[in-house]
């Protein structure tokens, strides 16, 4: 039986002082000047008018003049666009679309009468694959990719794909909102691309979704599937949801649109700290995003790889959890391997399983301070310099 000594610097799972003992969550929504939101929000009550009204078709301007499309469309979450979105489309078989995303991605689909067809990913940026999607592509009815953390995926390589094949191509910008490719924002690229306004994302809503596309066939379809396929006169043009958004929510995220260059900024330099102050790590690595483009960074991402940093995934979630760090496995399992999707026709996806086992998201918010980045960084730092001994207590050793 060995003794492990606990030195000046352990980690709180070897006995330290936890970095965190009130917790570090992993998203808390950025809403500044909240007297002016208030305001807001108050005239809107005032009015009586809660839904169908000036606010939310003021959002739908605000946001397509800064994407520079022709339409946008507010409703109620992003899966509910994503759906309605596939309906308008006419999807009917097999969507091809990675399963390492979030589940809603392919709720969406089946709930448009469609079914996922999943490809792999690339271990890099760790969006869908191109030549993936062109392998799987035959016979499938629209393709949809997620600009997965807020990284934008290769745009031109899948509309080449969509254009050569013939099929429509739907982005899942859930993430996305204030992303960039190549100097051009997320939002205009594909048939159309839906983002999502919870309480996770950098942009916020409290909940909400937008789809964003320069088809006017397509964008009034959405308008009236929001609304139960009722053009007005209540004689229903087809099944459609309630996916209205309010007025409410679409106050709030009018205020969090002003500040939504500042909190993508903030995010990136926090980012880069944290990743400047582990330079000499060994064992975890960034999601890759391309020259010229910008992420979001819905998410502060890690790669591990246990076999140097010492630590598989849950063993390093629990030594972060110790020291109070909040974080979330995104995403595993993968979408094929959920109890949900297991009937389907599985495909060989390597990259996604392993890089499934690999990845876990750490705490990021739009105004978090210097200090609690270098808190993280710093406890991060220290679980790995006593991997070892971490490992040894977790096989009861004592």
């Amino acid at each position: 039986m060995t003794i492990l000594q606990k030195s000046a610097d352990a980690p709180a799972t070897l006995g330290g002082t936890p970095a965190f003992p009130e917790g570090l969550a992993l998203m808390r929504p950025t809403l500044p000047d909240l007297p002016a939101l208030e305001r807001r929000l108050g005239q809107i009550l005032e009015s009586g008018l809660l839904t169908s009204g000036p606010t939310v078709a003021e959002l739908e301007e605000r946001v397509a003049e800064r994407l520079g499309v022709a339409h946008v469309v507010a409703v109620s979450s992003c899966t509910s666009g994503l759906a309605l979105t596939l309906q308008a489309l006419g999807v009917h078989d097999a969507v091809v679309m990675p399963s390492f995303t979030f589940s809603a991605s392919a709720h969406a689909v089946m709930w448009a009468g469609a079914e996922p067809r999943f490809v792999d990913i690339e271990a890099g940026t760790l969006c869908v694959d191109p030549d993936e999607v062109w392998a799987g592509v035959d016979g499938a009815s629209a393709i949809t990719a997620t600009h997965i953390y807020g990284t934008p995926c290769r745009t031109e390589a899948l509309e080449e794909v969509a254009r050569e094949a013939g099929v429509p191509l739907v982005f899942d910008a859930a993430h996305g909102l204030g992303s960039s490719r190549a100097g051009r924002p997320v939002g205009g690229f594909g048939t159309a691309e839906v983002f999502s306004l919870s309480p996770t994302k950098v942009m916020v809503a409290g909940e909400g979704g937008l789809v964003a596309t320069n088809d006017a066939g397509l964008a009034e379809t959405v308008r009236l599937g929001r609304n139960y396929g009722n053009p007005g006169d209540y004689d229903c043009l087809f099944a459609g949801l309630n996916a209205r958004m309010s007025e409410l929510h679409a106050a709030i995220g009018l205020h969090s649109l002003r500040f939504l260059d500042e909190h993508v900024a903030r995010r990136n330099e926090l980012v880069d700290d944290f990743w400047s102050g582990l330079a000499d790590l060994r064992g975890l690595s960034r999601p890759v995003v391309e020259e010229g483009d910008v992420s979001t960074y819905k998410d502060l991402t890690v790669v591990v790889d246990p076999d140097v940093l010492g630590l598989d995934v849950p063993g390093f979630a629990r030594a972060l959890d110790a020291e109070g760090i909040d974080t979330r496995r995104y995403y595993s399992p993968s979408i094929h391997e959920q109890r949900a999707y297991r009937h389907l026709p599985q495909r060989d996806l390597p990259v996604t399983e392993e890089m499934s086992q690999r990845v876990l998201s750490l705490p990021l918010w739009s105004h978090m301070t210097d200090q609690q980045m270098t808190g993280m960084r710093d406890a991060v730092a220290r679980i790995a310099r006593h991997a070892d001994q971490i490992r040894a207590t977790e096989g009861d050793v004592t």
